[in-house]
Order: structure tokens, then C-alpha cells, then sequence
């Protein structure tokens, strides 16, 4: 019923206000509340015009069939029942919008009219109570939303001048420190500049595994502080953190449509003037007001009209629980109809790190050595790679020398002095254009047909050995991929800027379809514009920064670990707060789910005024039995909406399991 539309903005308003609650203005909470004691007296009204009803009922066997009281009793309770249904319809033709509920305010009237009082109160009665239900299950299938507002606290703990004073969080800005206690929730975007602890992350990213948190490590708005003192520097406050933009843009969604409520839309506005027809030609026929009563009040398409919106608001409800961003309902509508995948494979499908994977020293040549040396040339550098051997330094304990003279050819390699001696690490051409003998390493090119990233480390003038170097797959990626391909995508496909031998042996270790090596961002470009050109619906899935041009070219684009990334969260349709790759496929089986959920409401919602006006014009559903079971229709299609909160618990169930056993 209308009400449904006007529920709806006065659920966007609700999380309006959790975002200024969020930015720390005290002013939102008495809107809140006040927002609040209008729906407890619109219960309280419903139920004291719903005794008035039933006291009209009962009055005359005490007072007898004569007395007056039970029509007082229920004129009263129509009155009070009836009046804000009508005033809500008067309104809206009065704005020149037809939400088709004026058809239960003209039944309420015209039983009013003709003195029927118990049967207008009866009807309003049961239309206040749909209206309520709707109202309270919507707010349960809003809650993993709604909760992102509850998040961020109000106040704070600034630093400032060696002392801690608590301030509203809308107060902070970049540069500020704020100190976190445990159990505490971050109050802004930040880096930690002292402290340890864990952190759960769960509200941005959708993983219960809590991270630990170091100085120099990134934390979020709205996340959990567990065990361990923080001093954060806030580098985004209030709207502008990570959680602020999620809030945002899932409200921008919701207020987005998709082509089937577009439809409806267009309809509506001959559907009310036939049902008006049809209940003047039963009045006409059957000279029986009471048929055309229950024909208006069964006709309000309660059912059709809730069968979408409620659907939709579950789903991304089901979403965003597990980290899952959708920008627009249309983009989950269309994600269930995508036959082709598009990965790119650094950060994506891969880590993203490289790991130390092998170390050949030349004859004569210590491997702890050849680690000391690459290591100790490398220290300056922030090359991953170089973060990848500094990183197995550590873990072997190897202790490194001071360099000087230290020189980086970006895309090349390394020369430093270390311990009086020339050390050069980078591709083979570096050294030998260096003039570093590369004779005693057997068959240099051999190990990179296997897949490895390598480098060569020189002394002086003679290499000493090679390391090989792996970015190792997502522990996720192949039951992703296995998944993806057993839910009806027809072509999986890998691209990357890597060599031909580092693509295929990604590509045959997770079981992508086809794969395409030395891949700039205009090819990929290209490559996706052919896939689409061969008749297939995309979903690019990149990590949202020099995958852009590619992401905005699919169908759908998705973007990787996008929390505290403006880029990748504003570059795709559809953002992963988590590098997660299970959420793939369950983004698609969620679509489908939501697709054939409105489907079965839609249908019943036809069949529902159908069979209920035709059983209207034969007598055999009384305006009262109408309203009872407009009632239950709309109960059926919220309730069958609201099964789509739970979906995808299962997820979080294998999440816990392999945290446990961890």
C-alpha cells in the first residue's frame, strides 16, 4: 500500500540521522527518538481503536440489542482507525501521486457512509496493522545495516599537549591522536603511532579473524579495539572515513530501482481506475455494496508492491553482513545473469606479496651468504621484492650490513657497497650490463619457465647465485573458481603484465579457462570489449586502481580489498570490502536468489487480487475476511521477503571453522 512508499523515506531519514549520529550531533538522537514515540502512539492508537472494535462487539450482551453503545463504541473506533488512512490517500491525490491505497480509503468511506461502522474499522484496523508489521520486519531485514551507524562512538579520547580529554568525534581532524582502550570502538580512519593490539575488523571488511595492529599499521572507522592500548593519528573523520562512504553509498542504493519496479511504476496509474471500474460493475450487477467494499480493500496490491523493494533491502542487508558494498540494486539484479569472469591476477587472485621461494648460490657460495648479501643490498629499497627479502633476513636471522653508495634503477635492480664489496641484485640484463660474468650460473633462463620471479645477486664482478621469487595464490582462489564455473559462468579468464610462464602456471593452478600474459591497462581494456563482443554479460574483478579502465568496461565491475580505498571503492559497481574471493559466487547465487524471491512474490501478489476480487464479487469474501486477508497476503510475501537476511550464513559458519582450527 502507499504506506509502504511513505515507510520507505522515513526509513531513509532513520539512517540519515545515524550518519549525523555517526558525525557526533546530539541534536540526531532526540530526532531519533522523537521519530520513534510517533510510531509507539501510532500502536497505541491501532490497538485502542482495535478494543473499541471489540468492545462494539461485546457491548450487547451486557447492554443489550437496543442500546446504542456498540454503534457509538464503533463508529469511535472507526473514526480513530479510519481517519489517518484517508488523510494519508486526501494527501497524496492532493500532491497528484496515486500509491493505490486511496482504493482501501474510498472502501473505509463508503462502509462508513452506508453506516457500517464495524466493517470500517475492521478494514482500517487490519491496514494499520499490515502497515505496522511491514514497518517492523523491513527494520529487521535493515539491521546489518543499520547497525553500521551504531558503529563509531560519539566521543573521543584526544591527545593533546601530553593530556587526554574527551571530545565529540565530529570535533576531530586529520592530524589529531586519539587514544582507543580496549573494547572500544575507532572512532576514526587512522594510523596507529603507538600500542599493541588486535583489532576486529568484521563491520568494514566482513572477516571475523581480528588483525594485530602495530605502529605504522592502518585502522578504520567503527572497528573494535580488543585487547590493547592504541594512539591513533586520524587521518578521515566523520563522513569521509572508510565506514562514512559505506553508509553513504548503501543508502544511495537503496534509493535506486531496478528495471521491474520501473514497470510497475509505469502502471500504477491506470491500475487504480480499474479496479474502480470493476467495483461500480459488481454494484451495478449485484446491487451490493458490501461486494464492491471487499473488492476495493482485496485489490490493493500490497503484495505487488512490497514484492521488490522488500526483496531488495534483504538482500543487501545479506550483502553488506559479509563486506559486500553494492552501489545500485540494479547491479545485483544483473550480477545473476553474467556468463564470463574477468580476474586480474596481481592482488586479485594473488596476494599481491612476493615470497622467497628459492636460493641457487653459485659453486662455492653459502646460500646464507648469497641471502646476506641480496639482503643487505636491498634494505634501502622498497621494491617488493626487496620486502620479500628482507622479510626471509629476518625470519632466518641473518644479521645485515650498513651499506653505502646505494643506487636504484627502478625496474632494473640495486647496486650498493656492502662490507667494502660491489653488490648488484636485479635481472639478468642489469648485471650484465654491469659487466658481471654470468657463466657459473647453469642455464640462467631454466627456473623462470617454472614460474619464478628471479633475481640475480653479483659480487664484484661475478654473479654468486639467483633467487626465485612467487606470488603466492589466494588459499581461496580454486574452490572460487571451481565454484564459479559449477554456477553456470561459462569463461573465466586471467589477465596479467606477467610472463607467459607466471600466467599459465597461476592460471592451470586455479583452473581458469583462458589467460592472457603481458597485459598493459589499454589491453585489458581491449580484451574485455572482445569477450563482451562474443556475446557474453562480464563481471571485471580487479583491485580497482590500474584496473579502472577494465572494471568500468565490464558489465560489472568489482573491486577487490576495498576497504580504506577511495579508489576502488568509487571505480567499480560493486565493491569487496575483503579480498575474500568466496563472496563471488555467492553474489551470484544471492542475485538469482533475489531474482526468483520477487518473481514468487509478484506472483502471488496477481494471484492474490485475481482469485480476491473475483471471491468479492460472488459473495464469498465479506469486507471483513478482505481485510484479513490483505492482512496475511502482505505478512506472506515480507516474511518470504525477510528469508534473504539469512542467506549466506553458512559463509560465516566455514569463516569460524577455519578460524578455529587455526
Amino acid at each position: 500500500m502507499a504506506h509502504t512508499h511513505l515507510q520507505i523515506k522515513k526509513n531513509e531519514l532513520a539512517i540519515e540521522t545515524g550518519i549525523s549520529d555517526y558525525a557526533g550531533d546530539e541534536a540526531a538522537h532526540s530526532h531519533v527518538h522523537g521519530k520513534e514515540t510517533r510510531v509507539s502512539w501510532a500502536l497505541l492508537a491501532t490497538l485502542a481503536g482495535g478494543m473499541l472494535l471489540l468492545n462494539s462487539v461485546i457491548a450487547p450482551w451486557f447492554y443489550g440489542k437496543e442500546s446504542q453503545l456498540p454503534q457509538l463504541l464503533a463508529m469511535a473506533g472507526a473514526i480513530l482507525l479510519g481517519l489517518p488512512v484517508v488523510i494519508h490517500a486526501l494527501k497524496s491525490i492532493l500532491r497528484g501521486e496515486m500509491h493505490m491505497d486511496e482504493l482501501v480509503a474510498l472502501a473505509i468511506v463508503a462502509a462508513f457512509a452506508t453506516e457500517q461502522y464495524q466493517t470500517a474499522g475492521v478494514v482500517a484496523f487490519f491496514m494499520l496493522c499490515s502497515e505496522l508489521v511491514e514497518t517492523r520486519t523491513a527494520l529487521g531485514a535493515r539491521a546489518s545495516i543499520e547497525s553500521l551507524i551504531k558503529l563509531t562512538p560519539t566521543k573521543a579520547q584526544l591527545l593533546k599537549d601530553g593530556s587526554e580529554q574527551e571530545v565529540l568525534v565530529s570535533s576531530l581532524r586529520p592530524g589529531n591522536v586519539i587514544r582507543v582502550r580496549p573494547g572500544d570502538n575507532i572512532a576514526a580512519d587512522g594510523q596507529v603511532v603507538a600500542g599493541l593490539s588486535s583489532v576486529n575488523e568484521a563491520s568494514i571488511t566482513g572477516e571475523s579473524l581480528p588483525v594485530d595492529k602495530v605502529p605504522g599499521m592502518g585502522v578504520f572507522a567503527g572497528t573494535t579495539n580488543l585487547n590493547g592500548v592504541l594512539e591513533v593519528q586520524v587521518t578521515k573523520a566523520g563522513g569521509d572515513t572508510t565506514l562514512g562512504k559505506v553508509q553513504s553509498l548503501i543508502i544511495e542504493a537503496e534509493k535506486t530501482r531496478i528495471p521491474i519496479m520501473r514497470i510497475i511504476d509505469r502502471y500504477v496509474k491506470w491500475y487504480t481506475p480499474t479496479i474502480l471500474m470493476i467495483a461500480f460493475m459488481i454494484i451495478f450487477f449485484t446491487n451490493d455494496i458490501n461486494r464492491a467494499i471487499a473488492a476495493l480493500v482485496v485489490s490493493c496490491p500490497c503484495a505487488i508492491i512490497l514484492a521488490t523493494p522488500t526483496a531488495m533491502v534483504a538482500a543487501l542487508s545479506a550483502a553488506a553482513r559479509l563486506g559486500i558494498l553494492i552501489k545500485n540494486v540494479a547491479n545485483l539484479e544483473i550480477a545473476g545473469r553474467m556468463t564470463a569472469v574477468v580476474f586480474d591476477k596481481t592482488g586479485t587472485l594473488t596476494t599481491g606479496r612476493l615470497y622467497v621461494t628459492k636460493l641457487t648460490p653459485a659453486a662455492g657460495v653459502d646460500a646464507a651468504e648469497l641471502l646476506a648479501a641480496g639482503a643487505a643490498a636491498e634494505q634501502m629499497s622498497k621494491h617488493p621484492a626487496a620486502r620479500a627479502l628482507l622479510n626471509l633476513a629476518k625470519e632466518a636471522n641473518v644479521s645485515l650490513a650498513p651499506v653505502e653508495n646505494f643506487q636504484e634503477v627502478p625496474g632494473r635492480g640495486v647496486r650498493a657497497l656492502v662490507n667494502g664489496s660491489q653488490i648488484t641484485v636485479g635481472r639478468e640484463m642489469f648485471l650484465k650490463e654491469n659487466k658481471i660474468m654470468m657463466g657459473n650460473i647453469t642455464d640462467p633462463a631454466m627456473h623462470e619457465e617454472q614460474g619464478f620471479s628471479t633475481l640475480y645477486v653479483g659480487k664484484d664482478d661475478v654473479c654468486i647465485g639467483w633467487i626465485g621469487m612467487q606470488d603466492k595464490t589466494r588459499p581461496e582462489a580454486r574452490a572460487a573458481v571451481t565454484e564459479l564455473l559449477d554456477s553456470g559462468i561459462k569463461r573465466v579468464t586471467m589477465l596479467t603484465g606477467d610472463r607467459n610462464e607466471v600466467a599459465h602456471r597461476v592460471a592451470a593452478e586455479l583452473g581458469c579457462t583462458d589467460v592472457k600474459a603481458h597485459c598493459l591497462p589499454h589491453d585489458k581494456l581491449a580484451i574485455v570489449e572482445q569477450i563482451k563482443a562474443e556475446g557474453h554479460n562480464v563481471i571485471v574483478v580487479g583491485d580497482g586502481i590500474n584496473d579502472a579502465p577494465a572494471l568500468a568496461a565490464g558489465d560489472l565491475g568489482i573491486a577487490m580489498g576495498a576497504a580504506g580505498s577511495d579508489v576502488a571503492i568509487n571505480s567499480a559497481s560493486i565493491a569487496l570490502m575483503s579480498n575474500d574471493l568466496r563472496r563471488l559466487p555467492f553474489l551470484i547465487k544471492l542475485s538469482r536468489k533475489t531474482r526468483t524471491v520477487i518473481l514468487q512474490n509478484l506472483c502471488f501478489g496477481i494471484l492474490f487480487i485475481v482469485i480476491g476480487v473475483g471471491a468479492a464479487a460472488v459473495n464469498w469474501l465479506p469486507p471483513i475476511f478482505a481485510a484479513m486477508a490483505h492482512f496475511g497476503g502482505s505478512l506472506i510475501v515480507v516474511f518470504n521477503s525477510a528469508r534473504l537476511v539469512r542467506y549466506g550464513e553458512e559463509l560465516e559458519h566455514v569463516e569460524n571453522i577455519s578460524i578455529n582450527k587455526n
